[in-house]
């Protein structure tokens, strides 16, 4: 018989003490590819049967096994202000007295824009849409439409969604052209998207170089959050902002996850570095399914019904999406919770910090405003290379120990743990308490 891998007690754990859970897994696999509508939620990564979550409130997660987790996920980053504020509730209400879906235009939409545009710098209009992946698709045909240019350059490691042009790996390195790392992705798609490192001025100048005027739009996180949380060196956003201005190519912010989450006005605002074309998600839809990409006036014109530039959608500003999204955004310009929001994070960071050090476990901490990783690694991390130097297995270990004390981190080292401003000190010292026994467990 196989040997069964280090992880499975963790699946033996799970199955027995999430009966509720397990059996809906098993359901759910019946007539959902894996059990589930977005892979990193099957677990595979850590190993285990994935919880099925009931319902949420403040900072917390409710599981079908009548369990209470404090939320490091908070939906992969929408819920800023936590699980199901009343204010927002009760937009979502409202808006749903009127309609659900129209395919008219709305004043709801006209708002949304507006606030968006007040808040952003650097950009005149918005085009909304229903997800992050339909942003970033979206900026990146504008990019090509805009500059009659074929080529992009992304990072390894930095997720713009599942569309075909995204899901490129490196070939022999990061000058050769990329390779599709999903069936179903073209060599033709590939062939138009070359992948640069992280934080690596030079691998973009070479890449630049070898492709003169070819190169339609550059696109990162400006903080990447899908290798865990990586920051820009001081030098990166800004020389990325003078290569695309020396070779006119357009420089693409995916806020999907920095937007409204690091400052009022995103990472622009954070690092003085304004991008030609912007996409945000997640927290502009405070909880419901959304999307916007922004630009400059003359940029955003190229869209179709103005220009030729095609891209359109049925539920495209829906308005009980615009409703809770709008709530949301004005309670952050009128709370303006990111001081407060760093602060608990920083606190946190101190204090696992603090408890690494004691059981000598290897590690490097990433954090910025209210995002943050821990690597069980020495070697700092600052791209994907690094970053997959991490100790995964470790990392599986932990994660079910925390959950088995009340902690739900993401299920993958790969992922950025979220700080809501519902963490307060009584949920900070619960996960300070659970990380010990975690590590003891180590």
């Amino acid at each position: 018989m196989q040997k069964q891998p280090k992880t499975w007690r963790h699946n033996t754990f799970t199955m027995s003490l999430y009966t509720r859970s397990s059996a809906l897994f098993l359901e759910a696999q019946k007539s959902i590819p894996g059990g589930v509508n977005s892979p990193v939620r099957a677990f595979k990564s850590v190993g285990g049967t994935p919880i099925f979550i009931q319902k949420a409130a403040g900072a917390y997660l409710y599981c079908e096994d009548q369990r209470s987790y404090i939320d490091y996920i908070n939906s992969w980053g929408p819920m800023i202000l936590g699980h199901n504020h009343p204010r927002v509730i009760e937009k979502i209400k409202s808006q749903l007295n009127r309609g659900t879906s129209f395919g008219t235009p709305t004043e709801l939409e006209t708002q949304m824009a507006e606030k968006i545009v007040s808040m952003v710098p650097g950009i005149d209009k918005v085009r909304m849409v229903n997800s992050g992946t339909e942003a970033c698709m979206s900026a990146i045909r504008l990019a090509r439409g805009y500059t009659e240019r074929e080529k992009i350059i992304k990072f390894e490691g930095c997720y713009h969604g599942h569309s075909d042009a995204f899901l490129i790996q490196a070939g022999s390195g990061a000058a050769t052209f990329g390779s599709p790392n999903s069936p179903g992705v073209t060599k033709g798609t590939a062939k138009d998207t070359l992948l640069a490192t992280y934080n690596d001025l030079e691998s973009v100048a070479r890449l630049i170089a070898q492709n003169p005027d070819q190169i339609a739009a550059i696109i990162l996180e400006p903080v990447a959050g899908n290798m865990g949380c990586v920051l820009p060196d001081d030098k990166f956003l800004p020389g990325l902002r003078q290569l695309c201005d020396k070779h006119k190519i357009l420089l693409i912010f995916d806020e999907v996850m920095t937007g409204f989450r690091l400052a009022l006005g995103g990472a622009q605002e954070k690092f003085g570095v304004l991008a030609d074309i912007v996409t945000f998600g997640k927290i502009i839809g405070g909880g419901l399914p959304v999307g916007a990409f922004a630009a400059r006036k003359e940029i955003m014109d190229f869209l179709s019904p103005l220009g030729p530039v095609y891209q359109a959608g049925t539920l495209s500003g829906n308005p009980i999406a615009m409703s809770a999204g709008l709530e949301t955004l004005t309670i952050l310009e009128e709370t303006k919770p990111f001081e407060a929001l760093e602060k608990t994070t920083e606190k946190l960071h101190q204090e696992i910090e603090i408890l690494l050090k004691e059981k000598g476990v290897p590690y490097s901490i990433n954090r910025l405003g209210s995002m943050f990783s821990v690597f069980f690694s020495s070697t700092k991390v600052v791209d994907f290379e690094t970053a997959k130097l991490a100790n995964n297995p470790m990392f599986s270990k932990f994660f079910h120990n925390m959950l088995e004390n009340g902690v739900y981190l993401p299920p993958s080292s790969f992922e950025t743990w979220f700080i809501s401003t519902e963490i307060k000190d009584l949920e900070l010292d619960k996960t300070l308490t659970a990380t010990q026994k975690a590590l003891s467990n180590l």
